[in-house]
């Protein structure tokens, strides 16, 4: 999935790691392992990148979150706005 994002231009960067996740699902607790990816990206893709996160991602309902950023060094936003489409 990450792979795709990049490739595709919605995102410029892809971090990954490993976590194990424990919740409620169709009334019961699940543990699983699962994987977090902080996707950076423009806003204006926002909603496009989430689109193409769903439709990757074999969950029924796969938790996508967009935090507001306060403040980002101007060279990242350069460069995250050169290498997005």
């Amino acid at each position: 999935m990450a792979d795709v994002l990049v490739r595709e231009r919605l995102v410029a960067c892809v971090n990954m790691w490993p976590v194990r996740s424990i919740y409620w699902w169709e009334k019961k607790i699940e543990k699983a392992s699962e994987w977090v990816l902080l996707c950076k990206t423009r806003q204006a893709l926002a909603k496009e990148v989430e689109e193409r996160i769903r439709k990757l991602h074999s969950y029924e309902l796969t938790v996508i979150e967009q935090w507001e950023v306060k403040r980002v060094y101007k060279g990242v936003l350069k460069w995250v706005n050169e290498v997005t489409k």
